[in-house]
């Protein structure tokens, strides 16, 4: 199988996961609203745009989809609620609930997880990434499927750590939110900035997670 053809049959199941019926017409039209969406982000895509590259005339996908709001949703949605939550609590459960001696082996852990995710789902996630500041629908699956989920057991790890001294005595709410960042900025770099660049992936998950510790560890 050709990389086109598993990336096809990978959103294809993707799609399945919305639980609704796709026709094959959909399913170009999404995929080429997914690729010009994740190109030049959803402000300044068209539907015109969307319409030449999946093969189909403009009129096509407003009868499937009444908005250019309802193709980001119909993308997003099935990501939102039926991969990344049950991911989340499935495949990132192991994550979250093994027993790590230490800080260091966590936060290792728990780099090399998302990392991997986000190569997995790098098209849908750089869409969610450019939109989820600007689209008040998307803050909200986010969060009601994917935050919440997350952010209270990640709470009781660093809870967890503060009890063995590990962490300093700073609201836990402020570790979480200065984990991720420092984790999604080593996202952002690695797919966004540093495509043909020479990029050693061990060395950089280390040196983040050397960040992090420097800036949490008592």
């Amino acid at each position: 199988m050709s990389e086109r053809e598993s990336r096809d049959q990978w959103f294809k199941e993707l799609l399945l996961l919305s639980g609704e019926k796709v026709t094959e017409k959909q399913t170009r039209i999404l995929y080429a609203a997914a690729e010009i969406f994740a190109e030049k982000g959803y402000a300044y895509s068209s539907t015109s745009e969307i319409a030449q590259r999946a093969g189909v005339a403009e009129g096509t996908i407003f009868r499937h989809y009444k908005t250019k709001q309802d193709l980001l949703s119909a993308i997003v949605s099935p990501v939102m609620s039926k991969l990344l939550a049950p991911f989340v609590l499935n495949d990132f459960k192991e994550i979250l609930e093994s027993d790590y001696p230490k800080l260091e082996d966590f936060l290792y852990a728990l780099a090399v997880n998302r990392l991997n995710f986000v190569k997995k789902n790098s098209k849908i996630l750089k869409i969610l990434l450019q939109e989820i500041p600007f689209q008040p629908m998307l803050q909200e699956e986010f969060k009601q499927h994917v935050g919440y989920k997350v952010f209270h057991r990640f709470i009781e790890i660093i809870e967890h750590f503060k009890s063995k001294g590990e962490v300093i005595d700073l609201p836990s709410f402020s570790i979480f939110r200065f984990i991720g960042s420092s984790l999604i900025g080593l996202f952002v770099t690695r797919f966004l900035f540093s495509e043909g660049q020479p990029w050693d992936e061990e060395k950089e998950i280390r040196d983040v997670v050397q960040l992090i510790l420097n800036g949490i560890k008592t």
